[in-house]
Parts: structure tokens; C-alpha cells; sequence
């Protein structure tokens, strides 16, 4: 059994590619449950099918991770096919955009995306959500399975430790953060401006968060539910505006700030023209930090327009940079320890079943000699029985107690396989042999063309 992975990010693809594959909500409810329904016909050969799965969605990357019995190049197969079938998207058309990894390239990569290694925003918080939002949601479709479900825990708890024992996550910022960034550099002093945001979820209350820091006072909160605007204008003295009179907000506004959760554009190029005639030649700024954009293209062509999406962003200088760089390597370190942590137990999974196995027929000799002699025990008070079965149980144990302690740790140390074969040849178990799961000590597998995972 193989550990695999097929994703595209940042890195690899632009946003125009990755809003295509933006899954939230009942999407990637139905996506789990599509993929965890492949049937065996649809390019599943004999030799490789998925037996776990789990999707990372967010902003910045779709990334399916999935155990594989079977090689794992058959594995990765089945998922950018998956993925094409996903959109209906020729899969030529964004093969060159995809990464593929296999064991423990997978391991490392996924605790470097929870400890904020290989976000947009180095060291950004709300990846260690979308973490744990995954995992979650493959255990409601009943898609992931023992060995995903610890790898997500225990990449989780890597990117606990990385913001707890380090200082990757006091120094850091997000793509909120750095649009409030931006907006100000754009635009000048913050404090005598108007700024609207269009959004009411986390992204839009961490830039009202963001731009209050940088001196804002006048803010603006429009969204399609104006209850949600209204709160969030009541969170920071903001003034809430109902969606209805969204041109007057662009009429008044220095610069808007867009991130929606919306599917669809939500600002059109004739939602814009018609109000710059009356801004009285003044500029109008956008910051789109939305995935799928908010932001017709074709509005950052209009006079006097101009227009940022999420990927521009990361051309914003964060002040904070170097203090998070220099946490990297204490960040590496623990990393280091989790993957290790993780590949151990992986390990000792090969010989969980001949323990299991041995143990049972252990017991079972010595249930059969109980019975063989229940007749003297029947001679024996109750107490004295139960002490008899007593020593034979700690016989038992005893027994079996350094064969566990050892065989586990030569899992750990590589050697399971021979191990667990040795001691089923020399006690004659019955069951079938442990297959192998393969050595997560892989290197990384690459597409055939440039595009690489981010790490």
C-alpha cells in the first residue's frame, strides 16, 4: 500500500486554473463521495485501487491525498482523471499545472502545508483550519480511513507545534493582511479614506481586522445578506450597506476590498462603468482575495480602474518577513520529528496482524489446556480457579511481551516484513501474509514537465 498525492497550488497553477477547481461546501461533499464511488471499470486496473482518500481545498490549492493498493503511478491515474472528470476539463489542458507525490514525500509535504510552509503568506493561520476542515469532512463522507486520518492528525498537530514552539505564527499575516497591505501602499493614509468590503465571512473580517491595524476608520460592509454585513459593521464601527445600493458604495468608495464565497462573478464591468462618471475623475482600487474571483477581468481595463487578484498579492512586501523566515528551520526540525513519528507507526501497521495472530493462538493453547483440565480445577475452590487462570494469562504475556516489544520496534527500524514472515514460518500461523506497505521513504515524483510541489 501506497501514500499518494495529486494537487495543483500557487506555485503551479494560476488563479484562472484553480478557481475552476474550487470545491466548498456540498461540492466537496459530492466530489468525496464521486471519488470514493469510482468503480473498478473507470481506469482502475486490477493492480491499483484507492482505498482512502482525502481533499484539500482552499484558495491556494486542490490536492487529493489517497492510499493506493497497487503502484502508485496507476494511483495517480485514477486521480487526474478523477480531476478531469471533476469540471469536465480536458486533463491535456492542465496536466503540466499538476504535481504528484508518493510515501513520504507526501508525509513531509502535507505538515509543511499545516505549519504554513508552503502557504501564499508565509506562516498564514487559516491553513491549520483547512486542515483539520478536510479530515473532517472525508470522516463525514466515510472516505478517510486509519492511515489518512493519523497522517491528518498528526500534520495537524505539527502545525500546532510549529505556531506554539516557534515563531513562525507571531510574525505572520494572511492574504487579508496583505491586501489591507496593499491597499494602503496603492492608496496612501488610511485614515481619511473610505474603504467597502464586499464579504461578510472570515477573509472580509480579517481585512476589516487588517486595515482598523493600519489606521482605517472608515469602513463599509456590503454582502448579498445584510444581517451578516451588519454584524460585522457593528464589530468595527463600520456602517453596513445593503446590496441594492451597491453603485452609490462604489460611487463614495477610495477602494474595495472583494471576498465573497460566491461561485460566480460577482462585480461586472457594467456594474463599474456607469458609476466612474460620477467620481469625479478619482481613481477606483480593487483587491479581489476572492477564489473564484469576485472581479470581472475585464474591469481592471476600465479608466481609472485598477485591479488585484490573490496572485498578485504576493508581490506585496511584508515587514514581518524575515522574523518568519528565520523560524524555518526550527519549523523543519519538528516537521522532521511528526514525519518520523508518522512513518513509525506506518511501519508497525505491517506486523499489527502476525501480533494479532500470534496472540490468538497463544490463547488459544492455553484455553485448550484449561479445558483439558477443568475437571481438577472443578476440585478447586472459586478463588483458587480464578488464580489458575491468572498465572496462565500472565504465562501468556509474559511470553509474548519481548517478541511484541522487538518485532514492533524492527518495524520501525525497517525490517518488519522479514520479521513477521520469520515468526509466521516458525509458529506455523494461518493467516494470509502481511502485505507490505511500501517505504514512505520515497523521493519525489514529478510530471513531465517543469511544474513541482511547493515545499
Amino acid at each position: 500500500m501506497q501514500i499518494i498525492l495529486v494537487g495543483l497550488n500557487h506555485r503551479t497553477a494560476p488563479v484562472a486554473l484553480r478557481e475552476q477547481f474550487n470545491l466548498a461546501d456540498c461540492a466537496l461533499r459530492m466530489a468525496l463521495e464521486d471519488l470514493a464511488a469510482l468503480p473498478a471499470q473507470n481506469g482502475q486496473t486490477p493492480a491499483a485501487r484507492l482505498s482512502e482518500n482525502v481533499i484539500l481545498t482552499t484558495c491556494n490549492r486542490l490536492e487529493i491525498y489517497a492510499t493506493v493498493i497497487g503502484e502508485s503511478e496507476d494511483g495517480w491515474r485514477i486521480l487526474e482523471g478523477y480531476l478531469s472528470s471533476l469540471q469536465g476539463i480536458p486533463l491535456e489542458t492542465f496536466k503540466t499545472h499538476l504535481y504528484y507525490l508518493a510515501g513520504n514525500e507526501v508525509v513531509n509535504h502535507l505538515m509543511r502545508v499545516a505549519s504554513g510552509l508552503d502557504s501564499m503568506i508565509l506562516g498564514e493561520p487559516q491553513i491549520l483550519g483547512q486542515v483539520s476542515h478536510a479530515q473532517t469532512e472525508a470522516h463525514i463522507a466515510g472516505t478517510s480511513g486509519p492511515i489518512l486520518s493519523h497522517l491528518f492528525d498528526l500534520a495537524a498537530h505539527a502545525g500546532k507545534r510549529a505556531r506554539t514552539e516557534t515563531s513562525i505564527g507571531r510574525h505572520t499575516t494572511s492574504i487579508s493582511h496583505a491586501a489591507s497591505l496593499l491597499v494602503k501602499e496603492k492608496v496612501g493614509d488610511l485614515e481619511t479614506l473610505e474603504l467597502l468590503i464586499i464579504g461578510a465571512g472570515e477573509m472580509a473580517e480579517v481585512a476589516a481586522q487588517a486595515l482598523r491595524s493600519h489606521g482605517a476608520k472608515d469602513l463599509r460592509f456590503i454582502n448579498r445578506t445584510y444581517n451578516r454585513a451588519e454584524n460585522l459593521a457593528c464589530q468595527y464601527e463600520g456602517q453596513a450597506v445593503n446590496w441594492y445600493h451597491l453603485a452609490d458604495a462604489l460611487v463614495t468608495a477610495d477602494a474595495v476590498i472583494c471576498a465573497t464565497g460566491a461561485p460566480h462573478i460577482v462585480i461586472h464591468a457594467d456594474d463599474v462603468q456607469p458609476v466612474l462618471s460620477q467620481r469625479s475623475g478619482r481613481s477606483l482600487l480593487f483587491v479581489d482575495i476572492a477564489v473564484p474571483r469576485d472581479i470581472e477581468e475585464s474591469v481592471g481595463r476600465l479608466p481609472g480602474v485598477a485591479c488585484y487578484d490573490i496572485d498578485q498579492l504576493q508581490s506585496v512586501v511584508d515587514s514581518n518577513l524575515a522574523q518568519r523566515q528565520a523560524a524555518i528551520p526550527d519549523v523543519e526540525a519538528i516537521i522532521s520529528e511528526e514525519v518520523d513519528r508518522f512513518d513509525s507507526w506506518l511501519q508497525g501497521r505491517q506486523v499489527l496482524p502476525v501480533l494479532v495472530e500470534l496472540r490468538k493462538q497463544a490463547q488459544e493453547i492455553a484455553d485448550v489446556e484449561l479445558a483439558r483440565n477443568q475437571y481438577y480445577l472443578d476440585e478447586l475452590a472459586p478463588e483458587c480457579q480464578e488464580k489458575v487462570n491468572q498465572m496462565v494469562q500472565r504465562i501468556v504475556n509474559k511470553m509474548l511481551h519481548e517478541p511484541t516489544v522487538r518485532l514492533k520496534q524492527s518495524a520501525a527500524d525497517g525490517n518488519g516484513v522479514a520479521y513477521a514472515h520469520a515468526l509466521r514460518e516458525l509458529f506455523a500461523l494461518d493467516s494470509a501474509p502481511t502485505p507490505a506497505i511500501e517505504s514512505q521513504n520515497g523521493k519525489v515524483q514529478k510530471s513531465g514537465t517543469s511544474a513541482t510541489p511547493a515545499s
